[in-house]
């Protein structure tokens, strides 16, 4: 059998394109019609990726977004109708990994499926073969068991944010446009919505950096893009 998505949707005939297109690509498909109905799959079927539409009801995409955060790193792509800035940042902060904002072009979304996937691939692939841990300063990096610890307290942080840390860390003092990460550490070219580099960044710094305003580690090249420092 093929991955498991989960789409997630209000509109029938969303879920049903979907679910079609999806199955075509050879994937195994389950949906949900509510936010109550995803969570319970979620949590039952663990899928391996969750298509997340905003609007939901009985409970909205970003309540499930964060409930299923705190349980399971599965990749969790946010669809939105909506077009606001805060809405697609709000969704990045509570631990979405990728949004579209509809209406978009089923091939597009396909892509975005496979190299979410691709990327989880990776991690788990690396993950059986790496055996190192990095360290820096106060933080140490376990490359085997996707952990970061500082002073030897173990950190909460989402895939999302350990293969940013892991990357950049990996080329320490190397200079990153946005292009570039989207590309190194998302697993495709994406043009426009910078935004989701820089709110990973932040959430990032929050959590790895003593003072996130007066970061020691992840460090920004004004006008090019963020490095690691050694």
């Amino acid at each position: 059998m093929g991955k498991k998505i989960l789409v997630v949707d209000d509109e029938h005939a969303i879920v049903d394109l979907l679910t079609f297109n999806l199955k075509k690509e050879g994937y195994d498909v389950i949906t949900a019609n509510d936010g109550e109905e995803a969570l319970t799959k979620s949590e039952k079927d663990n899928p391996d990726l969750i298509l997340l539409d905003v609007m939901l009801p009985k409970v909205d995409g970003f309540t499930v977004c964060r409930k299923v955060r705190e349980k399971s790193a599965t990749p969790i792509i946010m669809i939105t109708a909506k077009e606001e800035e805060v809405d697609k940042v709000l969704g990045l902060e509570l631990g979405a990994d990728d949004y579209l904002t509809k209406p978009f072009s089923v091939r597009e979304l396909v892509a975005r499926v496979k190299a979410n996937l691709r990327r989880t691939e990776i991690n788990e692939t690396a993950s059986a073969t790496e055996s190192n841990i990095m360290k820096f300063g106060n933080i140490a990096i376990d490359m085997t068991k996707y952990e970061v610890r500082k002073d030897g307290t173990d950190l909460e942080l989402t895939l999302r944010e350990f293969e940013l840390l892991k990357f950049l860390s990996t080329y320490s003092g190397q200079v990153f446009s946005r292009e570039a990460l989207l590309e190194k550490v998302w697993g495709y070219e994406y043009f426009g919505g910078m935004r989701t580099v820089d709110v990973t960044i932040r959430r990032l710094r929050e959590k790895l950096e003593t003072n996130a305003a007066e970061p020691e580690y992840i460090m920004t090249k004004r006008g090019v893009g963020y490095y690691f420092k050694k």
